[in-house]
């Protein structure tokens, strides 16, 4: 039976639609729970409190439910095997909204008020961005799961990521387009309000090129666009053997369909950002044979990973996605850090932190390196028969 862990930011008890196929969302935070909301309970002196923040609502919601389930896991595991230095985990979960102003203000209120000693998130780059200014000038330690724009942790000493960051990523798809794919004309479409996507987007342009290949197109959109079809046609012209399109889901879905309404057939390629079961419900078909790189596969049969797999899928009855292993991943190498600290203060547990090396992650083997990001391998996935199936991986 499920143990739930003790959320301070109170959960209603009705159960909202989660972004999932086959498993419900667990609760949605009240407005206790929100950067907007009221004061949260007191956690007593035998807790140890940390702070999650996630876009839990808007159009990106399934990141953050994920997330959210990821690091419930990790903490519940870590009070079944006695907690931390004595005292129980407890999470105070704030929602971002996928807003970059209310991730830093739920950042603010996590220090300030709740008085945390490490946060957790976020998912989007652009929000943790927005946070990690607000981290460093508390001197909390903060780790993102996901957040791939190298410009995240540059923000200063005490913002970790346990995930590769862009510049690998776009490698990785890069030397997979031209290598095993064979391709010589990729067109590029790009979020051109994501940082995430318009790193992505640069830095495997720049690699596509330097082995050997084309760029003939570079359309972008604005996140919230609905009609990409003028932009579609621009690249249909130009007769690419694939377009390279790293957004996030919510977009890729529409995009793939838009793209086949107008015949343009060629692969779609993508980063991170895909990995959602929603995509296939928005894309369906029009995804079959398009490629993305991805954190982890769950075909993986690494025993540290597949016993995370088996006890996601009997709590939340689902196989997780990339960000709940990666959130998992998150807390467990801070949970890990605060172990090994010889104090929780900020400056202890930040070293401790950085100090990470081979720690065994079920999103692969995880060290930090001089700036704070995780040197690990990517894999590589194809869309077949409605989801992801793993094709390959690329070691740094």
């Amino acid at each position: 039976m499920r143990r739930p862990l003790m959320l301070l930011a109170t959960l209603a008890l009705a159960v909202v639609a989660c972004e999932k196929k086959t498993a419900p969302a667990p609760a949605a935070p009240s407005p206790e729970g929100q950067a907007t909301g009221t004061a949260a309970a007191p956690v007593d002196s035998d807790t140890i409190l940390l702070g999650e923040v996630g876009s839990l609502t808007g159009s990106e919601a399934t990141f953050g439910v994920s997330a959210r389930n990821g690091i419930e896991l990790a903490l519940n595991e870590a009070n079944e095997a006695g907690g931390v230095k004595g005292k129980k985990l407890q999470v105070r979960v704030y929602d971002s909204q996928g807003r970059p102003e209310e991730g830093a203000q739920a950042v603010t209120r996590l220090i300030t008020q709740d008085k945390v000693v490490a946060i957790l998130g976020e998912a989007a780059s652009s929000v943790s961005m927005a946070m990690a200014e607000k981290a460093q000038a508390g001197q909390v330690p903060m780790v993102t799961p996901t957040s791939t724009a190298p410009e995240v942790t540059q923000k200063g000493d005490y913002i970790f990521r346990v995930c590769f960051i862009d510049p690998f990523q776009g490698l990785v798809m890069a030397k997979f387009a031209r290598e095993n794919l064979k391709l010589s004309r990729v067109a590029v479409l790009r979020d051109n309000k994501s940082a995430f996507s318009m790193g992505l987007a640069d830095v495997f342009t720049e690699k596509f090129k330097a082995f050997g290949g084309e760029v003939p197109g570079d359309e972008s959109y604005s996140k919230g666009d609905t009609d990409f079809r003028a932009q579609l046609t621009s690249i249909k012209r130009l007769k690419p053997d694939a377009v390279f399109v790293p957004g996030y889901y919510t977009d890729v879905g529409i995009i793939a369909r838009q793209a086949r309404e107008i015949g343009l057939k060629v692969p779609l390629l993508g980063g991170d950002g895909w990995d959602s079961d929603k995509l296939y419900e928005l894309g369906g078909s029009a995804l079959e044979g398009s490629y993305f790189s991805n954190h982890y596969s769950p075909d993986n049969p690494d025993p540290v990973l597949q016993k995370f797999l088996a006890r996601y899928k009997a709590t939340y009855g689902s196989v997780p996605d990339s960000v709940a292993a990666l959130a998992y991943d998150a807390a467990r190498v801070t949970i890990d850090a605060m172990k090994r600290a010889p104090d929780l203060s900020g400056p202890s547990l930040r070293d401790a932190i950085a100090a990470t090396r081979d720690f065994p992650g079920v999103a692969g083997r995880i060290t930090l390196d001089a700036n704070r990001d995780a040197v690990k391998e990517a894999v590589v996935l194809k869309v077949s028969g409605g989801k992801a199936q793993f094709v390959t991986t690329v070691t740094p």
